[in-house]
């Protein structure tokens, strides 16, 4: 095959496969342009910018591309997954499941700045104009399938969020915030860059399905240097990963952002960037510990579209002997099943202390604080650890019992689609009363319940809901969690994930009292005596409404879990295959 075939297929594989695939975030990009284009523009600088944001991200998220994106996850028999632009991105229902999560969330955020109206008019173009960059690039690191891919979409999603933290001009603290936040990213990027290069030149590939071959083909022949070296790597794309889920002990950040920021913000940086970053470390493990089946990823393409190219330095059909189709090769060699089975262990072993410190510490953390912007900011670290929780299982199931490992991925994109409307609705609730009382101390936020019932009802449902109390969604998502390691367990008889059930079930006690105590100011403490007694709620109705809309599927997802739990599960078919 000479060179003019080589690119030919590579603009057919492009048009006809890859960019189909990728149209949501191509929407996006649009819709961005369009809002730069409306600072120049005096006829479109007349659209608020607002609708043109709304109009973009409802399109990204509806827009069918032949029917086959929502598909994918009403029949994932029916599709397998497809590597695109050359191995750079993968597309499968994951994807479609994180994207849709960031999408719908992106709509309620913006909703929810257009209804506190923290920012003017100018300033709300360049925040919509932000938020949607930070959007495409947590897309991208949902479906990155190359390192390469993984530290640009990690950058695409960090710079914006930069400048989002510091959008508080009114106040020297968001600045700060905004300062630290840029600081601790770049250091951690820089550390991040670095590891992949390390990684990169042992395995002589970013390729993450190649990866994983190379590694458990060469685990064993590894020198003691170069062992090192490769461990030394991976903890260094941890590190960059713990960043964006503020995982402990890279989480100083987290705190001082939260309390500096506006609380719209701060509910995309719990719920998005987590989301993503927890796709993304999935994406990593599966990746670097689970060996590929014969079959070519590149190749395999979804129904009624066009064969993709034949990347054949991406192909990875040569390096493990077996029959395609068993995802994990339990039919692999004995010195390539030894070396996966060794860099899974330390996969496994390193994630799950995480983890397990990472809930530790900010539930402990979260017991003085006085702002509610950092007790929530450190029930984010805590739910990050929490949800971390459900990876090692995963780790230590791939190789005996590929279902298994995927219904623990499955009970993980539930508890995250959970998580998304229990933070939204405790920024959201945060948000209109900073605007009504002035005030982020929950000391303020005292008899509460006398002058917006409503209001207080909700918010302790949230509070509820994130213990993990019955009967709300926050129970189910933590039982799936903690049932998958009951699983992960049984199967590979690994005792650290035992502990760290124990670990979870203790840290969901403990968490029940910081929780509690919000719950008890609003309803029984009195009100301040410096509190205006006009008579009246703290908010309107159309506020009342929005802390509704994100509350009620709290309660329903309770009682409808198992509609949730088959849509979490379709999005994980095949995920290991």
């Amino acid at each position: 095959m000479n060179f003019n075939s080589l690119v030919d297929q590579a603009i057919d594989n492009t048009i006809h496969t890859s960019v189909p695939l990728f149209g949501p975030e191509l929407v996006i990009c649009v819709t961005i342009f369009v809002l730069l284009a409306a600072r120049v523009l005096p006829l479109v600088e007349k659209i608020d910018a607002f609708y043109l944001a709304l109009i973009g991200v409802f399109v990204a998220l509806c827009i069918p591309f032949g029917g086959q994106p929502w598909r994918m996850l009403v029949s994932p028999d029916e599709f397998a997954r497809v590597e695109i632009f050359s191995g750079m991105l993968i597309y499968d229902g994951f994807t479609v499941f994180i994207r849709g999560i960031l999408l719908v969330f992106a709509i309620l955020l913006m909703l929810l700045v257009r209804l506190s109206k923290v920012f003017d008019r100018r300033d709300g173009t360049d925040t919509y104009t932000l938020l949607l960059g930070a959007t495409l690039g947590l897309s991208l690191m949902a479906s990155a399938n190359h390192l390469l891919m993984i530290f640009l979409a990690v950058e695409m999603a960090s710079v914006p969020s930069y400048v989002l933290a510091g959008m508080r001009k009114d106040r020297r603290v968001s600045s700060e915030a905004a300062l630290k936040y840029s600081i601790y990213g770049a250091g951690t990027a820089g550390i991040m860059l670095y590891g992949i290069s390390l990684v990169a030149g042992i395995a002589n590939t970013l390729h993450l399905p190649t990866m994983a071959t190379r590694l458990a083909t060469m685990w064993p022949e590894l020198s003691v240097e170069q062992t090192y070296v490769l461990a030394l790597g991976g903890l260094m794309i941890m590190i960059g990963l713990a960043f964006k889920l503020s995982a402990v002990p890279f989480h100083f950040w987290c705190p001082d952002v939260f309390e500096g920021g506006s609380a719209e913000v701060n509910a995309f940086l719990s719920v998005a960037s987590k989301a993503a970053a927890l796709a993304l470390l999935v994406r990593v493990v599966i990746g670097v510990g689970v060996i590929p089946s014969t079959a070519d990823h590149s190749t395999v393409t979804l129904a009624n579209l066009p064969p993709a190219v034949e990347t054949t330095f991406l192909n990875v059909s040569d390096e493990q002997p077996g029959e395609p189709g068993n995802g994990i090769r339990d039919n692999a060699s004995g010195p390539s099943r030894a070396g996966q089975a060794g860099l899974k262990n330390f996969m496994g072993l390193l994630i799950a202390v995480i983890a397990a410190v990472t809930c530790t510490f900010g539930n402990l953390a979260a017991y003085g604080q006085r702002n509610i912007n950092r007790l929530l900011a450190y029930s984010t670290i805590a739910h990050a650890g929490y949800m971390m929780m459900a990876i090692p299982p995963v780790v230590a199931m791939a190789s005996q019992n590929m279902d298994g490992a995927e219904k623990a991925v499955a009970a993980l994109a539930m508890y995250m689609a959970i998580y998304l409307f229990m933070n939204l609705g405790a920024f959201s609730i945060v948000a209109i009363l900073r605007d009504q009382l002035g005030s982020e101390e929950i000391a303020d936020y005292a008899g509460l319940i006398r002058r917006s019932p409503g209001i207080a009802i909700c918010f302790a449902v949230i509070l509820f809901s994130l213990v993990g109390l019955p009967p709300l969604a926050g129970f189910i998502g933590k039982f799936a969690i903690f049932a998958a390691l009951v699983d992960g367990w049984k199967v590979s008889g690994q005792g650290y994930l035992m502990a760290l059930l124990i670990v979870g079930g203790i840290n969901t006690a403990v968490s029940l009292f910081y929780y509690l105590r919000v719950a008890k100011v609003m309803t029984i403490d009195p009100e301040p005596e410096n509190r205006h007694s006009s008579e009246g709620s703290l908010v309107s109705r159309v506020q009342f409404g929005y802390v509704l809309l994100v509350t009620v599927p709290i309660v329903f997802f309770f009682f409808q879990w198992d509609w949730l739990s088959r849509l979490a599960r379709a999005a994980t078919t095949h995920l290991l295959s």
